[in-house]
């Protein structure tokens, strides 16, 4: 086992040492007072666990354990303090596992064990060797990961807040995006070093929950930020957007191909999480989508496949209960087959999702609706 202890205290390193060599006398220990990370990275590459004290002069051990793992994410890190509330109510290391000073024997035999364990696996049966097949990550309705023809994995994130900054750096997948911007969006009121100290560990957080897909999502520091970069993988909404813009004109011979590419849409963007920051993008998609479909549903009006143009408008309505147009065109169908019901039906149900917004149905809408219902009274 190749072990690194970072600590400005030689004489607690020095003890550490010696209950490492005591519980795995073969261990290689490298010890360092100051990590020079420009001469020394290289050792990271062949390290299996760093002993970290986390408050050292002139360097924070967090963002230092951040730079770390940017260059081996499947190190393990342990946090050595001589503060335990410092460390589980200012940092919540808890997951990441910490050790008090002076560190006792059978504290680190517990937590050697426990990176020795599966959850520290290196193996290929804890990291699937999947890295050759592309990924699929949907954020159509629930975050989702897929690889061909496997089951869909929806990942137990260990904060909410971990995975909304998971996302929010998805959202502008190959953009750098500054630490100050994220602390603004997710942790506003906290003062800095906390803060700071929040999004280390939310980065940690989200590194390990990814762990098996890191041949495929990278995060990476850049310029006093964050980048997230993924390799063959797709994202499901930009796949689908992007099939939309590359199909040939909307016309009979080319529906069905746009149909199958609207089925890909599975739910609006980030649906079941309510992010202020995904709102627009939410929206122009959900339009997008509305406009498509009601395309496709005027092109079967349009040859008199009746069937077909209800079974969309009605598609439309069901999403989007205040699009006009569709219910409209939905309307005036049921009328033509004769279906008054679901004419009533339909204008009512357009009438309250409208009423709900503070608005009210158009004019023309509603004077056609009007005269119709006055074409159908019964005679006496």
């Amino acid at each position: 086992m190749n072990i690194v202890l970072i600590d400005d205290e030689p004489l607690a390193m020095d003890l550490l040492e010696r209950r490492l060599k005591e519980l795995y006398e073969e261990a290689c220990v490298h010890k360092f007072i100051h990590f020079d990370y420009n001469k020394n990275s290289h050792i990271l590459y062949e390290t299996d666990v760093i002993f970290l004290d986390i408050e050292m002069p002139g360097t924070n051990g967090l963002e230092l354990a951040e730079k770390i793992l940017d260059t081996n994410s499947e190190v393990a890190i342990v946090f050595v303090t001589a503060y335990q509330a410092y460390a589980v109510q200012a940092f919540e290391l808890n997951a990441l596992d910490y050790l008090l000073k002076p560190v006792e024997k059978d504290r680190l035999k517990k937590t050697l064990d426990r990176i020795t364990s599966k959850r520290y696996d290196r193996s290929a049966a804890s990291y699937p060797n999947n890295h050759d097949k592309k990924l699929s990550i949907s954020v159509c309705g629930e975050l989702s990961f897929q690889y061909s023809n496997e089951e869909k994995e929806v990942i137990s994130w260990r904060t909410a807040k971990a995975q909304e900054l998971f996302l929010y750096l998805l959202h502008y997948c190959g953009k750098s995006i500054h630490k100050a911007e994220l602390i603004e969006l997710l942790w506003p009121d906290y003062e800095p070093e906390k803060a700071y100290t929040q999004l280390y560990t939310a980065i940690y957080h989200i590194r390990r929950a990814l762990r098996h897909y890191r041949k495929h999502i990278n995060i990476k520091n850049v310029q006093s930020g964050y980048t997230l970069q993924i390799e063959e993988a797709q994202i499901d909404i930009k796949s689908w957007e992007s099939k939309l813009e590359s199909a040939p004109k909307l016309e009979l011979s080319t529906i069905e191909l746009y149909e199958e590419i609207m089925e890909e849409y599975t739910g609006s963007y980030l649906e079941v999480n309510d992010y202020i920051w995904a709102e627009q993008e939410r929206f122009r998609l959900s339009q997008l989508w509305a406009k498509t479909a009601n395309q496709i549903a005027a092109c079967y009006e349009k040859k008199h496949d009746l069937e077909k143009a209800i079974e969309w408008y009605v598609k439309i309505c069901e999403r989007h209960p205040e699009e006009e147009q569709a219910a409209f065109q939905l309307m005036k169908i049921y009328a033509e087959v004769d279906y008054g019901v679901l004419v009533h039906y339909q204008y009512k149900r357009l009438k309250k999702a409208l009423a709900d917004l503070g608005l009210e149905v158009n004019n023309q809408i509603t004077s056609w609706y009007e005269n119709w219902e006055i074409g159908n009274m019964p005679k006496v």
